[in-house]
């Protein structure tokens, strides 16, 4: 309850003196309807206006620093697109967005061990250049985060030729692991 209070309080205070010192006078003098209201009385909206008026004057952000749905797409040149490998085009669209590739992992692993090769996996594409972030979702079940989801499909070919990969999942098509699939045939004959 306190910290709310000291929160609301400086709410409070940042706002009087941002409007004290910040505030831009109207064309012919007179204050907008809003800006009339006590600082108590101010709605979302009326805050909202307030905020953007506070950023006017900030340099606008870089484009990398821009959150992604806020990015500009990059272009694709569709001369260069082959309709015949639907992986290549799917690589090119999602080139600078965040994909998610879902792995699937020896299910007679335990999680440790699950956890073992996948931070292992993740060491590995990270030396080969592909950033990752790994979140083990399952106890045999993993996530692997790719910032530019362009790298995804070099990383699921490093991924299904691992020992313990049973299946790598992008973009709900579903890639086995070459290994275990290979042992699993052998233990069946």
């Amino acid at each position: 309850m306190m910290r709310a209070m000291r929160g609301l309080l400086l709410l409070f205070l940042v706002s009087v003196v941002f409007i004290c010192c910040h505030s831009k006078k109207a064309p012919d003098g007179s204050k907008p309807e809003w800006a009339k209201k006590d600082i108590r009385d101010y709605s979302d909206a009326d805050m909202e206006r307030l905020l953007d008026q506070w950023e006017e004057d900030d340099e606008p952000l870089e484009d990398d620093e821009l959150p992604e749905h806020l990015r500009p797409q990059p272009k694709i040149d569709l001369s260069q697109l082959d309709m015949s490998d639907p992986e290549k085009m799917l690589k090119m669209t999602k080139k600078g967005k965040t994909l998610m590739a879902f792995v699937n992992v020896d299910p007679s692993y335990p999680r440790e061990k699950t956890e073992e090769v996948t931070q292992l996996w993740q060491s590995s594409l990270r030396n080969n250049h592909i950033q990752a972030e790994r979140y083990l979702i399952g106890d045999n079940r993993a996530i692997f985060m790719f910032k530019d989801g362009s790298v995804a499909w070099e990383a699921k070919d490093f991924l299904v030729e691992q020992e313990g990969c049973q299946e790598v999942v992008i973009e709900n098509k579903k890639y086995p692991g070459l290994k275990l699939n290979l042992k699993m045939k052998r233990e069946e004959l």
